[in-house]
């Protein structure tokens, strides 16, 4: 597929990407190269192929889930502006 200057002009527009009247050109054949690449892959026939979230299949790091109140809830609370009976103290924003 290709992309001519005006629709190369209108995509840099919507990016917000300013370009000068000499990037224009190439940009068009940047655009117009991505779209052939697309082109190419949609050729690819898939079917039968499972979904994989990577190329080697690897088992995710895991660890125990164990809740537990976190054991710094003095630090924790150190963050806030303000504190009250070990709870965090906010304006009331619902009448």
């Amino acid at each position: 597929m290709s992309i001519d200057e005006a629709t190369a002009r209108r995509v840099a527009h919507l990016a917000r990407i300013r370009l000068s009247e000499e990037e224009v050109a190439p940009f068009a054949q940047e655009i117009s190269g991505i779209l052939g690449w697309i082109e190419q892959l949609q050729e690819v026939d898939v079917e039968g192929v499972e979904p994989m979230s990577a190329v080697m299949p690897m088992p995710l790091k895991r660890r125990p889930d164990i809740v537990t109140d976190g054991g710094i809830r003095e630090d924790v609370l150190a963050n806030a502006p303000e504190t009250r009976e070990g709870f965090f103290v906010v304006p009331k924003v619902v009448e």
